[in-house]
């Protein structure tokens, strides 16, 4: 692909994306961890400069990083579990997208896809608290989940509940380890192994906590064109 110009816009300590949208339908997001919050607010401006009408999100933003991008965008920010989302939310053309947790204290990893997911223009619906421990709290559920065309699941400890949901539904199942669980989870790394030797077919993993790549993988699927 040539390089188109106006493609990216050069900060000086970042070149920011601000042509993705038109190569893959989703956009450039900012990760927060490891830069200072006036980078994080620079970046998100460039992007709101580029496409005023798209929202733009950062995740990975800790207290200090928040407070920053409220300064500076006001009333435009949605901040919640470390994510910060600038602008107005699209409406929704795709979907729905069921997001599952097996926690509440899987619920950030969660929120961080939702909110994802909702930033690219999908339908996204939460369910928390349905892990395997009781069982009957998912099965609950289970109508609401069949009609969702992609699920993503998010547990921590023994990783189980992908397996339990692909094993339910039609849709394909996105699964995400998070690192909440004692000592031999290894932070995360136990339900990750699980969820990569899942008994139930064709489930898709991601990162451990990486509630982000869950919402892209899902937008994928769904094959999201958002406008640029």
């Amino acid at each position: 692909m040539q390089y188109e110009e106006g493609s990216y816009r050069d900060l000086g300590w970042a070149k920011i994306d601000v042509g993705r949208p038109a190569r893959t339908g989703t956009a450039e997001a900012v990760y927060a961890a490891g830069k200072t919050p006036e980078q994080v607010v620079g970046a998100l401006a460039a992007l709101r400069e580029a496409h005023p009408g798209r929202v733009a999100v950062a995740t990975r933003c800790d207290a200090a990083c928040e407070a920053a991008v409220r300064e500076a965008f006001g009333d435009a920010v949605l901040a919640e579990a470390g994510v910060c989302a600038v602008g107005d939310f699209p409406a929704a053309e795709a979907g729905p997208l069921a997001i599952v947790c097996a926690g509440t204290s899987d619920l950030p990893v969660a929120r961080e896809a939702e909110i994802t997911a909702r930033a690219n223009g999908i339908d996204a619906r939460l369910t928390a608290d349905v892990g395997v421990a009781g069982l009957h709290r998912l099965l609950d559920k289970l109508p609401e989940l069949r009609e969702a065309v992609c699920v993503i699941v998010v547990a921590g400890m023994d990783g189980a509940l992908p397996s339990v949901v692909a094993g339910l539904v039609a849709a394909p199942v996105v699964a995400v380890p998070t690192s909440v669980g004692y000592g031999a989870a290894f932070g995360g790394l136990a339900p990750l192994l699980t969820m990569l030797n899942s008994c139930s077919p064709g489930v898709t993993v991601v990162n451990i906590d990486n509630g982000f790549g869950a919402a892209m993988a899902a937008a994928r699927i769904l094959n999201v064109k958002a406008a640029p």
